[in-house]
């Protein structure tokens, strides 16, 4: 009999997707990126303070937190020690002219987030963008380089790019979901498609690699949000990864309890959303 031995890395990926994944296989993340990606626009009035917005959703129960390395850094006092940390690793400012927009940067290291005690790392890849190579290059950099450390890699697979009417059209998602998958992504998170049945594709596309559905701009209302979560789930989604729908809520830590509870205990829309009242 041969014993094939495990190594390492892939002990070091299986224990850190365990912070992340519960024991139900799913995640509720928290977005925090948007003070570069959008800019202070996306925190009116007091929510520009990031301290209290990271300690509601802590207070909730959210399952981990992915932000880049400076904010990391400004708020471990909040988040160690009491849920799983991603740290993104690309990013880019809406300041830049437009035709350059469809570009993410690097805005940190891997070994920035070994040094800060990261669970996971994230880099963005806009899939069907002109500078697709370079993106790509940047994955790939990021992954080699979170395979020696053992980390997982979360791919933000966005489908963008001048040939791209509707970004989230079923099959322009899919597409991004495979090729993410095929570049070798742990963790994915994309676009919502609008139901349940067409995200139920997505899913199958990325081939058993967990996908996450992207939370996007605030809904008008909460329970249409909630639905979109309900509906994730039921496609066969691994969770949710959710910033202004809860951030830029009057009650972000009931808003995020009420993802939470569709996500981990089953409840329906109309269930969680008393959750908020």
């Amino acid at each position: 009999m041969i014993m094939v031995l495990t190594s390492f890395t892939h002990v070091g990926k299986t224990v850190r997707l365990k912070r992340i994944l519960k024991n139900d296989g799913k995640a509720v993340v928290f977005a925090f990126d948007h003070g570069v990606e959008h800019g202070p626009r996306d925190f009116p009035g007091e929510k520009i303070d990031p301290r209290p917005i990271i300690e509601a959703v802590v207070e909730a129960g959210v399952d981990a937190i992915m932000m880049l390395p400076g904010m990391a850094r400004l708020t471990y006092d909040i988040w160690a020690g009491r849920t799983a940390m991603i740290i993104k690793v690309t990013s880019k400012s809406n300041l830049r002219p437009k035709e350059e927009r469809l570009l993410q940067s690097t805005f940190g290291y891997v070994e920035d987030a070994v040094a800060l005690g990261a669970d996971a790392v994230a880099a963005t890849v806009y899939w069907g963008s002109p500078y697709e190579d370079v993106m790509l290059e940047r994955w790939f950099s990021v992954r080699s380089a979170a395979e020696t450390y053992g980390l997982p890699c979360l791919q933000l697979a966005y489908p963008r790019g001048p040939t791209i009417t509707n970004r989230y059209d079923v099959e322009i998602v899919k597409y991004g979901a495979r090729a993410a998958a095929e570049s070798g992504a742990d963790l994915i998170k994309t676009y919502y498609t609008g139901s349940k049945e067409t995200f139920a594709e997505v899913v199958k596309a990325a081939a058993g690699v967990p996908v996450l559905m992207s939370g996007g701009p605030k809904r008008e209302k909460e329970i249409e949000f909630l639905q979109d979560v309900y509906n994730v789930i039921a496609a066969g989604g691994s969770g949710v990864v959710v910033g202004r729908n809860v951030f830029q809520h009057p009650n972000p830590k009931a808003m995020m309890k009420a993802v939470i509870a569709i996500v981990h205990e089953g409840l329906t829309p109309e269930e969680a959303v008393k959750l908020i009242k």
